[in-house]
């Protein structure tokens, strides 16, 4: 068994010899971004699992060692891995927990001295946290974050956005059930068999990836019958992770909808940009301005690769890049607003309603102040600048229920299909009903 070695803190470290021995157990948000996430740790030698556990119980695990008006995000990463921990399926005695640590002004920045609390009063004082985070935070002689493997993260993370913006527009639609999911598996089991090899990361070779993702998908045989498009925007961990929306575009694919969720690509240049921002209103270091600049500006041109990919597919809607998404929220917000998902929330929502997405969810954990800033305090303003908008914010938490939740969803759902029929002078083909029979409780597909 490797020896506990603490620091001058008395915190626990994550040494070398637990990389050899120990199993890396990490919190699921985005399913298909994840699972190639997964595979970068394993490819650098960490034994690394995905936790796609979604019950109720996970929210009953967290409730005992968080309190109930905490981050709801927060509550349920906890939960679900000491729900892990104490499933019989690891060695307590060889298995360390990793989370995320962003540093920044939201209570997101707390999870990982909540989780160590958690485990102490478990009784698990001896499992070591791995803190994920670029900021320099916390150090583990047995983790590191070097560039090859940031790399490999950064297209995870982007390659990701392409599938999963194609296969939220052709599951729907498809005529062979199941047929995207196979997609996704080929091309995540693919992309991530790459990723080791010489060249993978060559300009040349990500863009004919691309135009082979979109390409591949574009080629699934599809029926588009009329049916509400449904924008899904609000708090990152809630929006994508169906352990945390409760399974939401499931649910709105049992509705007869199309979800269309904005991908992580314009949060990472975000994160960038925010950086770009507090140099110009506050000065700083020039190196952290120009090095984020530098990202900033990569990861745009990965973006526009990525969408002149899309491009050549005209029944395919087009996200749009991030320079525009900017510009639509600059008479809604300033841009140092950036707590949380800052003015990006804001932005996404005027981003869809201009792509003629006009159906929004705004998920939001209960009592989360940036949300209810960018998002919940933002509606008035959109709704009074494009009174077509049909937008509905809920609430997730603890005692918040499901059917109180699909409920609030299926009226504005009821809103837009009298609006799309009015809109069509019921001359056109009605929308798509929501398929007999029930789907609640059901597991969700990777959807995300």
């Amino acid at each position: 068994m490797a020896e506990l070695i603490y620091n001058e803190q008395g915190r626990l470290l994550f040494t070398e010899e637990m990389k050899q021995e120990y199993t890396l157990l990490m919190p699921q948000m985005l399913p298909v971004h994840f699972a190639m996430l997964r595979q970068v740790f394993v490819n650098h030698g960490y034994k690394a699992v995905m936790l796609t556990t979604n019950h109720r119980g996970i929210v009953d695990e967290g409730l005992k060692y968080v309190h109930n008006d905490t981050c709801y995000p927060a509550l349920l990463v906890i939960g679900q891995l000491l729900d892990a921990v104490k499933s019989g399926k690891y060695d307590p005695h060889k298995v360390a927990l990793m989370i995320t640590q962003t540093g920044g002004g939201c209570r997101a920045s707390n999870y990982i001295h909540l989780l160590r609390k958690a485990l102490h009063r478990a009784g698990y004082d001896y499992i070591p946290v791995v803190s994920i985070n670029l900021s320099g935070l916390e150090k583990n002689p047995g983790f590191s974050l070097g560039l090859g493997m940031l790399i490999q993260m950064a297209y995870s993370m982007i390659y990701g956005d392409l599938i999963v913006h194609m296969a939220n527009q052709c599951r729907p639609y498809e005529i062979v059930e199941g047929e995207t999911d196979r997609r996704i598996g080929k091309w995540v089991d693919r992309l991530v068999g790459e990723f080791s090899k010489k060249g993978s990361f060559r300009p040349a070779h990500v863009k004919e990836n691309f135009a082979l993702i979109a390409g591949d998908f574009a080629s699934i045989p599809v029926n588009r019958v009329p049916k509400v498009k449904v924008g899904v925007v609000g708090e990152i961990y809630i929006k994508y992770a169906p352990l945390g929306n409760n399974n939401l575009e499931q649910f709105l694919l049992s509705e007869g909808c199309e979800p269309v969720v904005p991908g992580l690509t314009d949060f990472i240049i975000f994160k960038c940009d925010n950086r770009v921002e507090d140099h110009r209103l506050y000065g700083g270091k020039t190196a952290t301005y120009l090095g984020a600049g530098v990202l900033s500006r990569y990861v745009r041109k990965l973006q526009r690769d990525m969408i002149d990919a899309i491009q050549k597919y005209p029944e395919f809607r087009v996200p749009c890049t991030f320079d525009h998404l900017k510009s639509l929220v600059k008479d809604y917000l300033g841009y140092g607003n950036k707590m949380g998902e800052g003015w990006l929330l804001t932005g996404e929502m005027l981003e869809l309603i201009d792509s003629g997405v006009d159906n929004i969810v705004c998920t939001q954990p209960f009592g989360c102040l940036p949300n209810h800033v960018v998002g919940k305090g933002m509606v008035r303003k959109i709704k009074n600048c494009h009174p077509q908008s049909n937008i509905v914010c809920v609430d997730y938490d603890p005692g918040a229920t499901r059917i109180n939740q699909e409920n609030r969803i299926k009226l504005m759902l009821a809103n837009a299909r009298m609006a799309a029929e009015k809109a069509a002078g019921k001359t056109t083909a009605p929308l798509a009903p929501a398929p007999a029979g029930e789907t609640r409780g059901a597991e969700t597909p990777a959807t995300v």
